[in-house]
């Protein structure tokens, strides 16, 4: 049995993990209103982007004159994983989710014969599958000085992309990241970038039809490199999102969980104390009557 000493630093000492959770819990809560406002912000935009850009490719459809990043290169033997994760961990299986996602998905395609490659964002993904898939890594992006993920972040990784893929490193390209969708929720998801895959296209759809200056095939050539860039930028703040509502209510669970470890702790000092109390007494009366 441990002896009351040891049951009061521990209490100290959970006491004081209880203030750091609950401190973290209360940074995490004003940072995911920015970070939800501002992937929720990019949807709307992302989603006609990719719209426009689907009726685009449906109308140039197989044509000879189709841009490489739609049409892609008549082969799918390389595949370029890029998972975005954390750089930073106390976020729940936020991190692990992702990793655990790109794992599969790369496991899947060497157990199909296909090459993969893969390039980290954040090095908590990084560290979670360098044991199994340490040999495929072929770059990584270090964001651990970036406070606020902009869109020239985006563009950079969509540039380093874009410019392996020119050079005929890979066929098709996947980036993998948490879509949010509550505080308690974020859904580890795989979207293929390169090349282009149309979105699916609801009943309500827009199906006005419109004539291109200069041609479909020329705006294109245009518009899907910044594609690429847009997705990237759009799962990065999708990702911010998710980091901070998991990291709040992981924090949020720890504190609860070390406020019922206090609780126990207390109960058992004081049981504790209370022996000793009552031994002590014993051994007063015992002498008392000794004498």
């Amino acid at each position: 049995m441990p002896s009351l000493k040891d049951l009061k630093n521990r209490i100290e000492s959970v006491k004081s993990t209880r203030k750091i959770t609950k401190a973290m819990q209360m940074v995490a809560a004003a940072k995911l209103r920015r970070a939800q406002d501002a992937a929720e912000a990019s949807r709307p935009y992302t989603e006609r982007f990719n719209a426009v850009m689907a009726g685009l490719a449906a109308s140039v459809g197989g044509s000879d004159s189709a841009p490489k990043l739609l049409s892609g290169t008549g082969k799918d033997d390389v595949h370029l994983l890029v998972v975005m994760t954390a750089e930073r961990g106390l976020c729940g299986g936020f991190n692990g989710n992702i990793a655990k996602l790109a794992r599969t998905h790369a496991q899947e395609l060497q157990a199909a014969g296909k090459t993969v490659q893969i390039l980290t964002v954040g090095k908590k993904g990084r560290d979670a599958i360098k044991r199994d898939l340490g040999d495929t890594f072929i770059g990584h992006v270090d964001l651990t000085e970036v406070k606020k993920v902009g869109y020239i972040d985006a563009q950079n990784i969509a540039k380093d992309v874009l410019s392996r893929f020119d050079a005929g490193e890979f066929d098709v390209a996947t980036i993998f990241y948490s879509k949010f969708v509550n505080v308690v929720s974020q859904t580890p998801t795989a979207q293929q970038v390169i090349p282009f895959v149309a979105p699916e296209v609801d009943g309500d759809a827009d199906t006005t039809l419109y004539d291109y200056e200069p041609s479909e095939e020329a705006i294109l050539a245009d518009l899907l490199p910044r594609g690429v860039a847009t997705a990237i930028f759009s799962a990065l703040l999708e990702n911010g999102a998710s980091e901070q509502g998991a990291r709040m209510s992981a924090m949020d669970n720890a504190t609860r969980n070390a406020g019922e470890m206090i609780d126990k702790l207390t109960i058992e000092f004081n049981r504790s104390r209370q022996a000793v109390i009552t031994n002590e007494l014993i051994e007063i009366i015992s002498g008392a009557e000794a004498l």
